[in-house]
């Protein structure tokens, strides 16, 4: 199996095209076979979340990566990453020098997949809803800072903001902000089940199993108008209980393209292999774990118990003994490669040390050695995940202070527990919205948050979050930035554990698989084609 490599390196806080190592979307489109990409991203409908893939729920890496093949944005990342551009819009911009008005014009003639004509009110419609209904997703809070969206005329959108936010293009990327109908999504309900209507790239054909999606088709939508080049007739998204199911598909040639997640080892033996008809590649990316607490619980509730476990935790050792050369240990929620990274906890805590933690547990009268469970979710972030907090206990366990156990549970009972408080301490990942230092904060720090964390800077919320977000020159952020950062090392409402790379694995007769996935983990099926095998 060949190892091919694509690389993108950061400037400015944002990722920036590198010479392609392999791929390419040059393709005539007229799209041949059915392309078939496995995942491992379950796709379920519960009663605790019905519309899984509704954007004014949806907040997930897997259902997002269904939204974004079907509903369209004003905005979309480019190909190659760098700033937003116009997708269903001609044009956005800043109409005034306080960043606080938005005016967006759409293409001519967009139409849904339907043909239905989209139209200014529309967007209205769509961004007014969202922020109406308020799921406990917490996805509404990206669009925090919308005052009031009014029109002018079918195509011109003005959005008016409570407070500055130079974001606010890269929040109109995130499918919460996608275009919807009207006739198909009631203003103040979620639309249940696994049909979407939209204007984007496709349409989408699921296939539904007792209540879980277990494939959905992509069909190109004729009716189509955007930036984005479509380079196939049709996309399958295969889900698969586990990787070395979909390892077993590609190796068989049932699937096409493997993507998240594959285990470390299956990472590894790609890596290590030549020949053969499957194809590595390594892309850069922004994914981050870590460990977030309940600050108002009996015992993760002590500040001096969450200090005492970001000084014993080794991450160096936990990503060698779990991840090894797949992941780098991270000391802020902030990854590296992103303007405004901070290593705050390294600056506060230094290396794990025993003595240390004692004397802060010591120091606040706590009995040790200290109960805790540590929660994580087995079936969403890799067959790894159980490895890491097994490491995770022998390192608290090893150092005395504490007699951690740990939980395993799957991920549509996990997130419902997680909101509704019922883990003192639990490990999540985060995969950026938008690569932004404001999107690896605000969405744990600022009010709403999709954590539902009690936990509250009234510093962070009310000063550092919007004077940093007044900043169109992101590198005038850093210091507002950098003191989150120092608060949160201090506080410790989360401890973020590692940031890891990305990898697609595809047959070699696939072009476009070194953009099939960007930084932000967002699958962009519309990159690939097929074209001849070697």
């Amino acid at each position: 199996m060949n190892r091919k490599i694509l690389v993108l390196p950061a400037v400015a806080g944002l990722l920036v095209p590198a010479l392609a190592a392999c791929g390419g979307s040059d393709g005539a489109g007229d799209g041949g076979d059915t392309i078939v990409t496995g995942t491992t991203d379950r796709f379920v409908a519960t009663e605790d979340a019905p519309a899984p893939v509704d954007p004014a729920y949806s907040y997930d890496v897997g259902s997002w990566n269904v939204l974004r093949q079907t509903v369209q944005t004003l905005m979309v990342q480019p190909r190659g990453e760098g700033e937003p551009v116009p997708e269903a819009a001609e044009s956005c911009a800043f109409t005034d020098s306080g960043n606080e008005r938005y005016v967006c014009t759409l293409r001519k003639d967009l139409k849904f997949s339907d043909g239905d004509p989209v139209t200014a009110e529309d967007v209205k419609y769509s961004i007014d809803r969202a922020l109406a209904i308020e799921a406990d997703s917490g996805v509404f809070a990206l669009l925090s800072t919308v005052d009031t969206v009014e029109t002018s005329g079918d195509r011109e959108v003005i959005f008016h903001l409570r407070t500055a936010d130079a974001t606010f293009p890269y929040k109109l990327s995130t499918p919460v902000a996608g275009i919807v109908n009207p006739d198909d999504y009631a203003a103040d309900t979620l639309r249940e089940g696994f049909a979407i209507s939209g204007s984007g790239p496709y349409r989408m054909e699921p296939r539904v199993e007792g209540g879980e999606m277990v494939s959905a088709v992509f069909t190109r939508n004729p009716h189509y108008k955007g930036s984005l080049k479509v380079n196939n007739e049709k996309v399958e998204l295969r889900s698969f209980q586990d990787a070395d199911a979909m390892g077993a598909a590609l190796e068989k040639g049932d699937i096409d393209v493997m993507t998240r997640s594959m285990t470390p080892a299956q990472i590894q033996k790609l890596s290590d292999s030549s020949g053969g008809a499957v194809e590595l590649i390594e892309v850069q990316g922004l994914e981050i774990r870590y460990l977030g607490f309940d600050t108002d619980a009996p015992t993760a509730g002590d500040k001096a118990v969450r200090q005492a476990m970001a000084q014993l935790i080794n991450r160096s050792s936990l990503v060698s003994e779990v991840y090894g050369t797949q992941a780098e240990p991270l000391y802020s929620l902030v990854p590296a490669a992103v303007t405004g990274h901070s290593n705050s906890f390294f600056n506060k805590y230094g290396d794990p040390d025993v003595g240390k933690a004692r004397t802060l547990l010591d120091e606040a009268n706590v009995t040790t050695p200290v109960r805790l469970t540590l929660n994580y979710t087995t079936d969403h972030y890799g067959a790894a995940t159980r490895q890491e907090f097994e490491v995770l206990q022998k390192q608290l366990n090893d150092s005395g202070l504490f007699d951690v156990s740990i939980k395993g549970t799957a991920w549509d009972a996990f997130v419902p527990a997680e909101r509704k408080g019922e883990y003192e301490v639990y490990g999540m990942g985060w995969f950026p919205d938008f690569p932004d230092a404001d999107n690896f904060l605000a969405p744990f720090l600022d009010k709403d948050n999709f954590l539902k964390s009690p936990y509250t800077n009234n510093r962070i919320r009310g000063t550092l979050i919007p004077d940093s977000r007044r900043e169109a020159d992101r590198i005038s952020a850093v210091d507002a930035l950098t003191e989150i950062q120092d608060i949160v090392a201090e506080d410790v409402p989360v401890i973020p554990l590692w940031q890891g790379k990305q990898y697609v694995a595809a047959r070699d007769d696939i072009t476009g698989t070194a953009y099939a996935v960007n930084s932000s983990s967002t699958l962009q099926l519309w990159e690939l084609n097929r074209g001849v095998g070697g």
